[in-house]
């Protein structure tokens, strides 16, 4: 179930040409099961390739959804080449096309510039869809925005594509910034259904390291690692 974790969403009708309300942060969290079970998410921004993190990754059995652009995927053939050689592990969601914030009107958020309107909005999810497609074979069924915040009034729209919005309840490396250890503890602290949010696009940062030293501790305990549903 997708709950919003910030104030923003108004009611009435909105503007999707300037977007009124301030920005939202979807939380997400898997449905119950018999079994203690978390889903390990990594977003690849623009940037490299954390081979390092995948490949511990790989070792450990670990299931992680990776959400990927279109950008990342362009620069990055043989990280994309990697990832689909081990689908077994690793499903591709989509990031949208050139990581564009879903956000209305032009005001930056974490310093990305916003698609500013909803066309652009759905061209993002769109082409990253479509280029995700392309690579895999499979159609992705979910889309987590740049920066995890989108204007309120874009939700249901998104929704109505047929697409399930990517939230998340457990941010482990605030945007791949934090120390190894800080981040393995984050995840250490996980419990059943929590769906876990970092980044695998940094390998010159130490965040990716904590990631997998966090998840392999999570996995010793018992946890299981499961793709998002769909």
């Amino acid at each position: 179930m997708i709950q919003l974790t910030r104030r923003g969403f108004a009611t009435g009708a909105m503007s999707l040409a300037a977007g009124t309300a301030a920005p939202v942060e979807p939380s997400l969290r898997l449905p119950p099961t018999d079994r203690p079970t978390v889903a390990l998410t990594l977003d690849a921004c623009p940037g490299n390739f954390d081979e390092r993190l995948a490949r511990l990754l790989v070792e450990n059995e670990i299931k992680a959804t990776i959400f990927v652009t279109a950008l990342w995927m362009r620069w990055n053939p043989n990280g994309l080449a990697f990832l689909l050689a081990h689908r077994d592990l690793f499903a591709l969601q989509n990031h949208g096309a050139r990581h564009l914030p879903p956000i209305l009107g032009t005001r930056p958020v974490y310093g990305l510039r916003p698609a500013g309107s909803w066309d652009a909005i759905e061209t993002e999810i769109a082409v990253g869809a479509d280029t995700i497609q392309t690579a895999s074979g499979t159609k992705p069924a979910w889309y987590r925005g740049a920066s995890a915040l989108y204007s309120p009034e874009v939700l249901d729209p998104i929704r109505h594509m047929g697409i399930g919005i990517a939230g998340f309840s457990l941010n482990a490396d605030q945007g791949a910034s934090l120390p190894a250890a800080t981040v393995a503890a984050r995840i250490a602290k996980a419990q059943s259904g929590d769906v876990i949010i970092g980044h695998i696009n940094q390998p010159l940062r130490p965040s990716g390291g904590g990631i997998a030293v966090g998840a392999a501790a999570l996995k010793r305990q018992g946890m299981t690692f499961a793709w998002l549903p769909g």
